[in-house]
């Protein structure tokens, strides 16, 4: 496919005198797994954020296969979409949050067919059998009656990218899905992800796990105050950084 998956075209955000994006141009093609790195407060998470208009931007434009994000245009002005229209084209992105926003009331399986069912309109029936499908994807077969505060933080974590997947996305945006859990806990949530990433699910994650990036992305982005200092394949970025402030990130976090 010639059209990528997700293309920014100078991406600018600000929050009052603070710009958190400044003019950010990236391309993820179908099937890629993009990791992006960098310190905290380097525009990183707001970026994926924006991808599925959580954030507005300010400046630049978005596109997720094909489709501008957020707006429509007639000429040379944007509209902004109504609600509704942009919750309709946001179904088909999945979004794993470092925090797991499960709902507490709900059963694990019942967290994965609320959506499905209310949203998509589909039988009750085939949304739970997918749901226990998805649940046996990640791990979890034996959980599909378990409420979260009966599930440890990296199950509730597999539970969210259950939930996520059961949407049918085409592509998945991961804010940090390990950085608030236990170590002992990362190794099974990264593993979920790489047999995505091997499925062909297009993949933006936003990580700290350097090892992950270097064996399961095809490319990694290092950001920083705003902007991508470097971009390029995750070993020889990781390996022989070109940029004197990825080095310097590097040399701390490796």
């Amino acid at each position: 496919m010639t059209e990528p998956m997700v293309r920014a075209e100078g991406v600018c955000k600000s929050y009052g005198r603070l710009e958190v994006l400044r003019g950010i141009d990236l391309e993820v093609a179908h099937g890629e797994v993009m990791c992006v790195i960098g310190p905290s407060g380097s525009g990183k998470s707001t970026f994926l954020r924006c991808i599925n208009h959580l954030e507005k931007v300010d400046a630049g434009r978005l596109y997720v296969d094909g489709d501008l994000v957020g707006y429509r245009q007639r000429g040379d002005r944007l509209h902004e979409l109504r609600e509704d229209e942009v919750a309709h084209k946001r179904r088909s992105i999945g979004m794993v949050f470092q925090r797991f926003n499960l709902f507490p009331h709900m059963t694990a399986l019942e967290n994965i067919t609320e959506a499905p069912v209310g949203v998509l309109g589909r039988p009750k029936a085939s949304a739970r059998a997918h749901a226990l499908d998805l649940l046996d994807q990640v791990g979890l077969g034996d959980k599909a009656a378990a409420y979260p505060n009966q599930l440890s933080g990296g199950q509730q974590q597999r539970v969210a990218i259950a939930r996520a997947l059961a949407m049918e996305p085409k592509l998945m945006l991961f804010d940090e899905p390990t950085s608030a859990l236990d170590p002992e806990l990362v190794g099974d949530v990264l593993e979920v992800m790489r047999k995505l990433a091997e499925q062909g699910m297009t993949m933006v994650v936003v990580t700290h796990e350097m090892g992950f990036a270097r064996e399961v992305g095809d490319s990694l982005v290092f950001m920083d105050e705003g902007v991508v200092v470097e971009h390029g394949n995750p070993r020889d970025v990781l390996g022989n950084p070109q940029e004197e402030r990825t080095q310097a990130f590097l040399s701390k976090v490796l």
